[in-house]
């Protein structure tokens, strides 16, 4: 059960004293309001709490009582650099005036030691409740998900903080925090933070030393995860966030103040999680080294309170005599924690808008197990964690001002914002992912013949992607496609992926040195037109768009609709799929021809609505061709070719949609959850009734097959190539919009009217999926591949 913060205050023990009166005069003069002569001035001291000792100061003048806290440095000699109560001053007020993170409001610093005896500071104090045992005995289990939440939910607002923006951007460095508190050189007897501060606290005279600590120290220091080297996961650090650091609203499970500063920093940002979780599992491939690595550093503050026992000047009492006890328990927990063989699985969540990571774990069914077929390798979890954090921090935060603008009448121009977050892709490597290293390996050849010079002046290998396979990159697809506006930013939208492909495997150099690398750069859009309006373009020999040579150019003439991409400004090539043959063999009419959007005779007729969405900027758009003129050098592999390079297209290009329209599909899935969990209808929450749970029960089933399906299609499409993998591609293509329709109906469903709206993403997503059961053919057409190769099967 919870404690009032007004029962954990005791006696000031003897070693703690210090000069009331010297107090009273500091207070009256430093603290506003504080009242200058009042009938009752006591302190007494909180006994919660080893570090800093904390003080509750009461003031009675006439009938009002007033509360304050005081926090100062213990007394006698200290470690190097501990126990820096002017530090937590400095967080406490950057973050009370600037933010909305729930801390108390500081009044006063004192670094003068002649007043009391040591530096302190003042500040306000919080009537509420306390948690001492992170266990939460005595309360249901609801009450303790609700706790549980608003602990994630306070740490998750610290977290957020700018640190830039509120003064605390020299707080600290923001790299290698987990190495520089941990590093041990035993040959030089080298130690950094935590190992020296044990160290210190050890030895002759003091608290007994582990020699499994410093081993420990050594085993963290050869683990240490490559995010930290990088500040990827840098941030406002408190340090030493736990439950029991928290005050609690008095009635209500919120939290109105996180207390203990004292180790607060820039740093890892993990490392606060795993300290406040470590009870809890965490499916992320380096949590074994951040648990042990909390581990490592409680001992080491358990051991410097035992010294301070030892010496005399500990302000926790008995439980001060307990630490070093409690220090080597730590140690010896954290060699077993890392001895396990089989501790968590290694796929990292994902995280969605405005969700609480520990929530969403119950929510989300881990489809990629320690063993198997379908487990990531660690550049590929790198990466789909480099780019949760990019959706969580820039995409999901952006959304409404994309559909602001998106819905105005300034519709059809770039939000500036998406540039900068392009920007910001390419600068954490998350630039052309899609692009299979064989594609990337053809492009280098025949750019630059081989050699890492671009002719972009800069590593060809930063256009190039990140040499991923087809199922390594569906992985990461995943995640793009829970939001809209996602793909585009790291360069992975449709059409310009499967335009870019095409120039990949099928251009020449001239081609890809006009066209393709301003595509890789991101400085023009492109536009695919193969549909027309009045014929059934699914059977591309159907197509009456021409394209006729005369001389040096082709002429051509015909109308296009659905041609997406079109109407963005930043479109400036379409890749055109007509016949410059109407009597050739039936698949050797076609040709595909590379065309300027502003050559003469093209004429952009109007934008196509899907369900009301015009999709803009970007834009499906109906376009005329009236003697379109365009170089004969433009075309593709040559004349007649047009069906083949269709064929080699659509196969990744039909895989990407797939699996975007599982992220999709997940995203619905968490909001319909998070919903069911808050909405009441006939007095009770939706989660709580029967249909519900069945519903969501089969929902999650079709999900996780149809992700297995479409991996398993990847993969096909990795070893077997296009044409071998077309049945499983045409089977995943049927069944990732279903499914996604599905899905995504039932998440509208349990939003109510909310979900038919644009109030959320949910009817948007709805469009997408369907549009997708026609585009790149319909189900129909899938269909009939499948049933053609198992009857073929049946023959063999």
């Amino acid at each position: 059960m919870a404690s009032r913060t007004c029962d954990l205050v005791e006696r000031v023990h003897p070693a703690q004293q210090f000069d009331l009166d010297a107090l009273l005069r500091y207070s009256s003069a430093n603290v506003h309001g504080f009242p200058l002569s009042p009938s009752k001035f006591s302190v007494s001291q909180f006994g919660h709490g080893q570090s800093n000792p904390t003080f509750l100061i009461e003031v009675i003048s006439g009938s009002s009582v007033n509360r304050y806290v005081l926090r100062k440095k213990p007394p006698g000699k200290l470690l190097a650099s501990a126990h820096a109560v002017e530090r937590e001053f400095q967080v406490l007020q950057a973050l009370g005036v600037h933010t909305q993170v729930p801390v108390p409001k500081v009044f006063c610093l004192c670094t003068d030691s002649s007043v009391i005896g040591t530096p302190f500071y003042i500040m306000e104090y919080l009537d509420g409740r306390m948690f001492l045992d992170p266990r939460l005995p005595g309360l249901a289990a609801n009450r303790r998900r609700e706790v549980y939440r608003a602990t994630a939910a306070a740490l998750a607002s610290l977290h957020s903080a700018d640190v830039d923006a509120i003064g605390l951007g020299k707080f600290g460095r923001r790299d290698n925090y987990c190495k520089r508190q941990v590093c041990v050189i035993f040959l030089e007897i080298t130690v950094e933070r935590w190992a020296r501060q044990y160290i210190a606290s050890t030895g002759e005279g003091k608290s007994d030393r582990n020699p499994k600590m410093l081993a420990l120290a050594d085993w963290l220091r050869q683990h240490i995860p490559v995010e930290d080297s990088l500040g990827e996961t840098s941030g406002l650090v408190h340090g030493d966030f736990r439950v029991d650091n928290l005050v609690f609203h008095p009635t209500e499970d919120k939290v109105i103040g996180i207390l203990d500063w004292e180790l607060s920093t820039l740093g890892n940002q993990m490392c606060d999680v795993a300290y406040s979780c470590m009870r809890k599992p965490w499916p992320l491939a380096q949590w074994k080294f951040y648990v042990a690595f909390s581990m490592f550093r409680g001992a080491s503050i358990y051991a410097g309170v035992h010294s301070r026992w030892i010496m005399g000047n500990a302000s926790g009492g008995e439980r001060a005599q307990r630490a070093g006890r409690k220090a080597n328990l730590l140690v010896e927990t954290a060699w077993s924690f890392i001895g396990r063989k089989s501790v968590l699985p290694q796929h990292p969540p994902s995280y969605s808008t405005g969700q609480d990571p520990l929530e969403q774990l119950e929510n989300e069914s881990n489809h990629l197990n320690e063993g198997g077929k379908f487990v990531p390798s660690k550049k590929v979890l790198e990466l789909r964690m480099r780019l949760i954090k990019f959706m969580e921090d820039h995409i999901y935060p952006m959304e409404n001002e994309f559909y602001k603008l998106a819905q105005s009448t300034m519709r059809w121009t770039i939000h500036p914002e998406e540039e900068n977050l392009k920007e910001l892709a390419k600068r954490d490597g998350l630039w052309n992912l899609f692009i299979p290293f064989d594609s990337a390996a053809r492009a280098k050849e025949l750019l630059f013949g081989g050699r890492n010079e671009s002719p972009i002046n800069k590593s060809w290998d930063y256009f190039l992607g990140a040499g991923l396979s087809n199922l390594e990159y569906g992985y990461l697809c995943e995640i793009m496609g829970r939001s809209v506006w996602a793909p585009q930013v790291f360069n992975c939208g449709a059409p310009d992926t499967g335009n870019m492909e095409v120039l990949l495997r099928y251009g020449n150099k001239e081609q890809l040195q006009e066209w393709l690398i301003p595509l890789l750069e991101g400085k023009i859009r492109s536009g695919f037109a193969m549909t027309e309006p009045q014929v059934a373009s699914s059977d591309a020999t159907n197509i009456e768009c021409s394209i006729k040579r005369e001389g040096d150019s082709y002429v051509i003439n015909g109308k296009k609709w659905w041609t997406s991409g079109a109407m963005d400004p930043r479109c400036k090539l379409l890749i055109v799929m007509g016949k410059t043959d109407f009597t050739g063999p039936k698949h050797k009419q076609q040709s595909m021809i590379l065309v300027d959007i502003h050559t003469p005779g093209i004429h952009v007729k109007r934008p196509l609505t899907v369900f009301g969405f015009d999709d803009a900027p970007h834009g499906h758009a109906e376009i005329l061709f009236e003697n379109v003129r365009v170089p004969a050098k433009n075309i593709l592999l040559g004349e007649g070719r047009g069906f083949e390079i269709a064929q080699g297209r659509l196969g990744p290009g039909r895989l990407h949609h797939c699996l975007r329209l599982i992220g999709a599909a997940e995203r619905g899935m968490q909001m319909m959850i998070q919903r069911a969990l808050k909405r009441r209808t006939f007095g009770k929450l939706i989660a709580e009734h029967g249909s519900f749970l069945s519903d969501i029960a089969k929902c999650r089933i079709d999900l996780e097959q149809t992700r297995l399906l479409v991996l398993e299609a990847a993969d096909q499409l990795d070893r077997l190539g296009n044409k071998e993998a077309r049945g499983i591609l045409a089977m995943a293509k049927v069944a990732a919009p279903n499914m996604a329709l599905k899905v995504l109906d039932m998440a509208m469903q349990v939003h109510g009217a909310a979900g038919l709206s644009s109030d959320t993403i949910l009817a948007h997503l709805w469009a997408t999926s369907r549009t997708l059961r026609l585009a790149d053919g319909p189900d129909e057409v899938h269909l009939g591949t499948i049933a053609k190769l198992e009857l073929r099967r049946a023959k063999l």
